[in-house]
């Protein structure tokens, strides 16, 4: 497990590593990524900075690197709902189709909805350091069995809370720091054309770690199911569904029951790759009520990634 950084890390930091990481790598390595897998194999980059879908983590590892072949990523993403705002970006790092490591870091814009509590244009901050390890089987060259591809991963969080801090790390009980644990199995039915993706996290993040981790009333890690299909129309064309559960750890607080509960998050995706270098993500998103005492309606709308790979 990864040790607890001692402050939050800038945003350009994380990105100046891991783009010198990626590039000292790929001027020393044998060999470079972009010819043995397919596109969109490699997934897209996730909101936490892991290889997988939009809000899940995979199997996979991301870029196009195969074995003995250094690859890189890079992705920019915003979603726009009702009343709230998210940006993430961040890079990713991957050897051999084997191992990943992952940097990101998240903004969510709460606007004016937080104002009833005197939090007036509040934004809560986040920093991701992901790692993640392929265990057995390979997507594509397993595709015409039934073995999947099956991976192990963390996701280290630190949140920062701004004006909300006191009273999150406070009476409500959570912890500016937490990590997530996963296990994720792919498999790619290539004659189908037909991805499908299972993942089983153990975690104690509120909104994905937004609002922190655990809370008073429930400090226990929960293990939650995320789902991912995905159909490939065309070797550059995908479509598909997302279903994340999620642990609710503020659903009683000493706000009150139901007043910081939490939804399962859902999207419909269109993901197009037109070279291994770039993909565009598009989706529909459903992350149900957040924060519902201030803000009662569900938070539905837009998600737009953009990935580039090395």
């Amino acid at each position: 497990m990864p040790r607890t950084l001692p402050a939050p890390l800038p945003a350009f930091v994380l990105l100046a590593a891991v783009s010198c990481s990626t590039g000292l790598a790929l001027l020393s390595a044998p060999a470079h990524a972009g010819s043995g897998k397919l596109l969109l194999t490699g997934g897209v980059s996730s909101i936490d900075g892991a290889a997988g879908g939009g809000l899940t983590p995979w199997a996979v590892t991301g870029s196009y690197a195969t074995d003995g072949q250094w690859g890189g990523t890079a992705h920019a993403t915003a979603v726009r709902t009702g009343n709230y705002r998210l940006a993430t970006y961040g890079a990713a790092l991957s050897w051999s189709d084997r191992f990943e490591v992952s940097l990101a870091k998240q903004d969510f814009d709460t606007q004016n909805n937080l104002a009833p509590l005197g939090l007036p244009s509040l934004h809560l901050k986040q920093d991701i350091v992901g790692l993640k390890l392929r265990l057995a089987g390979d997507a594509i060259l397993d595709s015409d069995t039934w073995m999947p591809q099956l991976a192990v991963g963390l996701l280290h969080k630190r949140s920062n809370a701004g004006a909300l801090g006191p009273t999150l790390y406070g009476p409500l009980g959570a912890k500016k720091n937490g990590t997530d644990v996963y296990l994720s199995a792919t498999k790619l039915l290539l004659a189908q054309g037909l991805l499908v993706n299972g993942t089983l996290r153990g975690t104690k993040a509120n909104q994905n770690g937004l609002l922190g981790f655990g809370g008073a009333q429930s400090d226990s890690m929960k293990w939650q199911p995320e789902i991912s299909v995905a159909w490939l129309l065309s070797p550059s064309l995908a479509v598909g569904a997302e279903f994340r559960a999620k642990p609710d750890h503020l659903n009683q607080s000493v706000l009150g029951a139901g007043a910081l509960k939490e939804d399962d998050w859902k999207d419909l995706f269109v993901a197009w790759a037109p070279s291994k270098q770039f993909s565009l993500t598009l989706a529909y998103v459903d992350l149900g009520r957040i924060a519902p005492a201030v803000q009662p309606k569900r938070q539905t709308g837009a998600y737009l990634s953009a990935q580039f790979a090395f």
